[in-house]
C-alpha cells in the first residue's frame, strides 16, 4: 500500500533532506531539546538551524573537521544595540563516555555586535581563535555546542592567564559567573564522529 503524498511532504520537512544512516545516528530527545533562540551556524556545504547529527554521506564530517574555516553566525533576534559572546565547546572531550577534558573551548569570540549578528556577518574580538571539530577515532559522537549571551554593558570579558595556557578542561560555568552573563539567549548543537569511523 502506497503511503499518502501528504504524509511523504510531511515526513520530507521534519527529517530533512540527509538520510539518517542508523539507529545509533539519530539525534536524542535530550540532545534535541538543547537547541532554542534561533541561533543559525552556516558552513559552506551546511546549514545548521537546529540540533543535528553531521551526516556521514558528501563527505561533510571530513569538510567539517579538515576543510571548512569558521562558520558564519547568523541570529535574527539580536538586538541592534547589544553586544554580544559566542561560545563553542566541546562537552564531550575526549569522549561522552569520559569526557575528562569537558569543556573543550573550540571558539570564543567576545564584543560582538548585535546588528552584525542579524546580518550573520559577526563581527567581534575573538579571544580563542575557531578550532574545528576533530574528535578521536573510536571516541563515537560529540556534541559541539554554540552558546550566545548578551554581554553586558560596559563589562569587557577576557580569558585569564590559565585560562590562554589550555583549551581543555575549561570551566565554563565559572567564566559564566565571571561576567555575569547568565542563560544564553540561544543555543545551537551537532553532532559529529570522526570521519575515519
Amino acid at each position: 500500500m502506497a503511503a499518502p503524498t501528504p504524509f511523504l511532504v510531511l515526513c520530507a520537512s521534519v527529517f530533512g533532506f540527509y538520510r539518517v544512516e542508523a539507529a545509533s545516528d539519530t539525534v536524542s530527545s535530550l540532545d534535541s531539546s538543547y537547541c532554542y533562540g534561533g541561533l543559525k551556524v552556516i558552513y559552506p556545504e551546511l546549514d545548521i538551524d537546529k540540533c543535528l547529527i553531521i551526516p556521514k554521506d558528501m563527505k561533510l564530517r571530513e569538510k567539517a573537521s579538515t576543510v571548512w574555516k569558521a562558520p558564519q553566525i547568523y541570529f535574527p533576534a539580536a538586538d541592534k544595540k547589544k553586544m554580544y559572546v559566542l561560545v563553542m565547546i566541546d562537552p564531550d572531550a575526549p569522549s561522552r563516555t569520559k569526557p575528562t577534558s569537558a569543556h573543550w573551548r573550540h571558539w570564543l569570540v567576545v564584543d560582538i555586535q548585535g546588528n552584525t549578528l542579524k546580518k550573520g556577518h559577526m563581527e567581534g574580538t575573538t579571544l580563542t581563535d575557531y578550532h574545528p571539530p576533530t574528535p578521536p577515532q573510536k571516541s563515537g559522537f560529540h556534541r559541539y555546542q554554540f552558546m550566545l549571551f548578551e554581554q553586558p554593558p560596559d563589562t569587557p570579558v577576557s580569558l585569564t592567564k590559565q585560562e590562554k595556557s589550555a583549551r581543555g578542561k575549561w570551566d565554563l560555568e565559572a567564566f559564566v559567573q565571571r561576567f555575569a552573563l547568565g542563560v544564553p539567549v540561544a543555543t545551537l548543537q551537532f553532532l559529529t564522529k570522526n570521519y575515519k569511523d
